[in-house]
């Protein structure tokens, strides 16, 4: 899929490494809880899941982040959700307003969905922004919703665009 600053593709093996070196710094490691502290393992856990699509976003030819996205298949809630994580070397630059974009617009036009849902981490502001450029919506906080790599949980927001939303 291709965006106007991104490429995502199916993330492979071979992005393991990239994606660990990403996913270890603590700008994302805040984000995105390393179990045992090994990134590598959890990144494989990541693309060995069945529930989810994994992709490499790709900018200028290299791995820059990751983005995934799930479904919930039953007709009277069908849905889907996306996570994602971007170099924070990169942050700022709208690669990871891009690679929403660009999911998004494939899980409206090709998967058929009409409402998606999106849930950073309530203090996560750039994220939030992000999201709210393409159209996604605050819903409401989700109290104590994540565990952080502190032990304590950390209140979430619940976004969601319907297709009619998406810029």
């Amino acid at each position: 899929m291709r965006g106007d600053l991104v490429t995502l593709r199916p993330a492979t093996e071979a992005d393991i490494e990239p994606l660990a070196g990403i996913r270890a710094k603590p700008e994302v490691a805040s984000r995105w809880l390393i179990q045992d502290g090994d990134a590598v393992a959890a990144v494989r856990e990541e693309l060995g899941g069945e529930d989810i699509e994994a992709f490499a976003i790709v900018h200028e030819g290299r791995v820059v982040g990751y983005i995934q996205f799930g479904e919930e298949t039953d007709e009277m809630y069908r849905h889907a959700s996306i996570d994602l994580y971007v170099d924070p070397a990169l942050h700022s630059r709208g690669l990871g307003t891009d690679a929403v974009r660009t999911l998004a617009r494939y899980l409206f036009a090709e998967r058929g969905h009409h409402r998606l849902v999106i849930d950073p981490a309530a203090d996560n502001a750039a994220a939030i922004r992000a999201y709210s450029k393409v159209g996604f919506k605050p819903v409401g906080v989700m109290r104590e919703y994540e565990l952080g790599p502190d032990g304590k949980y950390h209140d979430g927001l619940l976004m969601e665009m319907l297709a009619a939303d998406f810029r």
